[in-house]
C-alpha cells in the first residue's frame, strides 16, 4: 500500500472514531429528553411484538422514572452527564493530532486504545455494583470493543508509515 493509501485510511478512520465521540458528547447533554422519548418510542414498538412486557421495556421505564424524579428534585445532578458530555468532545478533539500527523501522534490512538480496553472492566464491575442489568452492561462494553476496532485499524496504518522512509 502507497503511503498516501495508508494516511487516507488513517484519516478515515479517525474521522469514524471522532464522529463517534462527538455524537457520543452531544447526546449526553439532553439525557432526560431522550431516555423519555427512547422509553415511550420503545413502549409502542414492543407493545405490538412482546405485548408491551420485556426486560429491556422495564429498564427504561426504570431509568426514565428516575431520571424525571432526580431532573425534578434535584436537577443539579445532570450536571454529571454534562461533564461526561464534555469529557467525550475532549477527547474527541485529542484525536484531531494524529488525523494531521498520525505518526507524530500515535500515541494518542495508544492511548485510545487502552481507554476502550478499559471500558469492558468498568461496564463490567461497576455496572454490577450499581444493578446495572447485565444485557445493558454488554451495550456498553461494546462501545469500547467497536470503538477499538477502527484504532487498530489506524495503528497498523500508522506503522506502516512509520516504516517508511521520510
Amino acid at each position: 500500500m502507497l503511503p498516501a493509501q495508508h494516511l487516507r485510511r488513517t484519516r478515515f478512520w479517525l474521522a469514524i472514531f471522532i464522529a463517534g465521540l462527538l455524537i457520543s458528547g452531544v447526546t449526553a447533554f439532553p439525557l432526560q429528553m431522550e431516555v423519555h422519548w427512547l422509553s415511550g418510542h420503545v413502549r409502542t414498538v414492543m407493545a405490538g411484538v412482546l405485548g408491551g412486557s420485556s426486560p429491556m421495556l422495564a429498564w427504561l421505564r426504570r431509568v426514565d422514572e428516575a431520571l424525571t424524579a432526580t431532573g425534578a428534585k434535584y436537577p443539579f445532578l445532570a450536571y454529571g452527564t454534562d461533564w461526561l458530555a464534555f469529557g467525550h468532545l475532549a477527547i474527541a478533539v485529542a484525536f484531531l493530532g494524529p488525523y494531521v500527523h498520525p505518526v507524530r501522534n500515535k500515541w494518542v490512538v495508544t492511548f485510545g486504545l487502552i481507554a476502550c480496553a478499559g471500558v469492558v472492566p468498568l461496564a463490567v464491575i461497576a455496572g454490577a455494583v450499581r444493578g446495572i442489568p447485565w444485557w445493558w452492561r454488554m451495550i456498553d462494553c461494546s462501545f469500547g470493543i467497536f470503538g477499538a476496532i477502527p484504532l487498530l485499524i489506524c495503528r497498523r496504518s500508522i506503522m506502516a508509515l512509520e516504516k517508511l522512509p521520510n
